[in-house]
């Protein structure tokens, strides 16, 4: 892990406790004296803590130094996810994380399954642990749209992932907002009423899933 994330990570005291405590002093086998580096990740600096006392359950640190240290990819990409199975989703995340993502919104879009429900909650613990694992100083921001059109109207730069004669190499370095189908692809209406202009597609003839097809798109376009 490259630091520890706390939400109190800043104040002159740090008191840890549960999945920490467990993590940091149980499986870790840190010591009085040791320093660890966290962060709050809702500014951008390191926090460095002494530990000063450990008991059964929980440990003490007193802030020693601070350092403003930015950890993020230089360009910025916006997700337009149009909703799939949550498990795949949270598969996926950790890599997009990694991969320097700046926000995602999810989407219901004609394939959508209704029944699907996002667990907002759950999946920001998973960019958080994705974030102390690679170092990242934020993790992903992640929203929800109430419909397509209310997304596009809302992002009119947006560009989309389907099939296409244009390639995404074409283009990418234009593309800061893309909207990735879910199962299924785009229904006809929704591609008809799409700017044909800004449809771009992959150098293949195989037919991509939707979590395959957000981790190209980021990769092409952030590294």
């Amino acid at each position: 892990m490259q630091f520890t994330y706390d939400s109190l990570a800043k104040s002159d005291v740090l008191k840890i406790e549960n999945e920490n405590y467990k993590h940091i002093i149980k499986a870790r086998r840190h010591k009085v004296g040791d320093i660890l580096a966290f962060r709050n990740l809702e500014d951008s600096f390191l926090y460095f803590y002494e530990i000063t006392l450990i008991d059964k359950r929980s440990a003490i640190l007193n802030l020693k130094s601070s350092e403003e240290k930015i950890v993020e990819v230089n360009n910025k990409l916006h997700i337009g996810w149009c909703i799939v199975d949550p498990k795949t989703i949270e598969k996926e995340l950790p890599y997009l994380n990694e991969l320097g993502v700046e926000k995602i919104t999810f989407i219901p879009c004609d394939y959508s399954q209704n029944n699907f429900k996002l667990n907002i909650e759950k999946m920001e613990k998973i960019l958080i642990n994705s974030s102390q694992q690679c170092g990242r100083s934020s993790y992903i921001k992640l929203e929800m749209a109430s419909s397509l059109d209310e997304f596009i109207k809302a992002n009119p730069d947006s560009f989309m992932i389907n099939f296409s004669n244009k390639n995404i190499e074409e283009c990418k370095s234009e593309i800061k907002i893309v909207i990735i189908g879910c199962e299924g692809g785009f229904s006809k209406a929704e591609v008809e009423n799409f700017n044909k202009e800004k449809i771009v597609g992959f150098n293949t003839p195989l037919i991509l899933k939707s979590q395959t097809a957000v981790t190209a798109v980021a990769s092409k376009i952030l590294i």
